[in-house]
């Protein structure tokens, strides 16, 4: 899952393939949509969710190449990599659950949320899903969902990116816009140090998640 914000691209010795893929498209699901979400983890900000459906073809794998996990890359390269797939795939979509929603039906139930959301914004309608961790039981459609599928499945790995990108991009406008000095631009609603003096200091702002146990022991503390 996309739950941390590196700031160097990483080693890692796994290069994610078409494996998963390739067994649905051998039995006939032509239009797989490889799921993840970025921002599970943070104490502030919406969780995004990304869905990318890649050409059923071998070839894809070296036309996008550099492809990885987004936690793997630096900024910069997953910047990058969006235009690049967003060209390169059928189709893209991203959904997007609000911190109202996360703190009114917790944090699982909302990705859940934002990935149905993701689905939805697709252009083609997709014959099957590759998840990273978490099963969509209200989709009626054949799914594989295992952990660290952003690892090992490209279509994953690419749908990790986009929702990544789409979250920083967000939380950087919200920071320069609404709430200046909280250092939302730099750490992404993420449980920094730096976050928790912000907090600490400005107490809590409306894209907070309350359900979240530092910023309610906050809320609590700015009552008392």
């Amino acid at each position: 899952m996309t739950d941390e914000t590196p700031t160097s691209e990483q080693p890692h010795p796994i290069t994610p393939t078409l494996e998963h893929e390739t067994a649905f498209w051998h039995a006939g699901l032509r239009r797989v949509a490889g799921i993840d979400e970025a921002g599970r983890g943070p104490w502030a900000g919406p969780v995004f969710a990304a869905a990318v459906i890649l050409p059923p073809d071998a070839e894809v794998l070296a036309s996008l190449e550099g492809v990885r996990d987004s936690k793997l890359l630096s900024a910069r390269r997953r910047a990058a990599l969006v235009p690049h797939i967003e060209e390169i795939a059928l189709a893209v979509g991203v959904g997007v659950a609000t911190v109202e929603e996360i703190d009114a039906l917790r944090i699982v139930p909302a990705t859940r949320l934002a990935m149905r959301r993701a689905l939805d914004a697709l252009t083609l309608a997709p014959d099957a899903l590759l998840i990273d961790g978490l099963r969509l039981p209200e989709v009626a459609l054949p799914q594989s969902a295992f952990p660290r599928a952003d690892v090992y499945a490209l279509s994953v790995a690419a749908a990790s990116i986009i929702a990544k990108e789409a979250r920083d991009r967000w939380m950087v406008e919200v920071a320069e816009v609404e709430y200046p000095g909280y250092g939302f631009a730099q750490h992404k609603g993420y449980g920094t140090r730096a976050h928790r003096d912000a907090l600490n200091r400005l107490g809590v702002c409306p894209i907070h998640r309350r359900s979240f146990q530092p910023v309610a022991a906050r809320v609590l503390l700015g009552e008392a």
